[in-house]
């Protein structure tokens, strides 16, 4: 019986001897298999990523073209040349102005899904800030007349610079990053 013992655990160690190696070339084997399917994963999508960014990228030019001109358009001087009083009523004039912003800015709204959020926000601010100072001019009490209100926009605008001018600039810079 102890021979028979002896010759068990004989055995059990050269099972041992012919599994490690062969469990350490398994492992190594995995790791390699695995490493490689990860590295062919990532070339994958990098090369789904660059075609996907060559395909987006007129469609993003031309989302920033088209809030180029909103701004353009929303600029009090343009926008003061293009929109002239129906009347001599100033509550009237500042309502049709306001109306011709927030129109111009609907009908570009689906712009905002190719725009950064960061040039959007500004987009946003430009034009509600443009708002509030036709809103508080109309306010003022030398103001009283359709004409009057035009006059105090421009003189405005001559005094400070133009929220849309500075989104502009903002929009200018971002459309240059996407080329650097």
């Amino acid at each position: 019986m102890g021979k028979t013992k002896n010759m068990d655990q004989q055995r059990i160690i050269e099972i041992f001897i012919y599994t490690i190696p062969t469990a350490i070339v398994g492992v190594t084997a995995y790791q390699m298999v695995k490493e490689f399917l990860k590295n062919e994963n990532n070339r994958r999508n990098f090369l789904l990523q660059k075609e996907l960014s060559h395909q987006s990228l007129p469609l993003r030019l031309q989302a920033y073209e088209r809030m180029a001109l909103f701004l353009e358009r929303i600029h009090p001087n343009k926008l003061l040349l293009r929109v002239e009083p129906q009347n001599n009523n100033k509550n009237d004039y500042e309502n049709l102005l306001i109306a011709h912003i927030e129109h111009e800015f609907e009908h570009n709204l689906s712009q905002q899904i190719y725009i950064s959020e960061p040039c959007w926000k500004v987009i946003q601010t430009a034009k509600n800030t443009i708002i509030q100072n036709i809103r508080k001019i109309n306010m003022s009490d030398k103001i009283d007349s359709a004409h009057k209100l035009r006059e105090a926009i421009l003189q405005e605008l001559l005094e400070n610079a133009s929220p849309s001018g500075l989104a502009l600039s903002y929009l200018n810079e971002e459309v240059k990053s996407l080329f650097a």
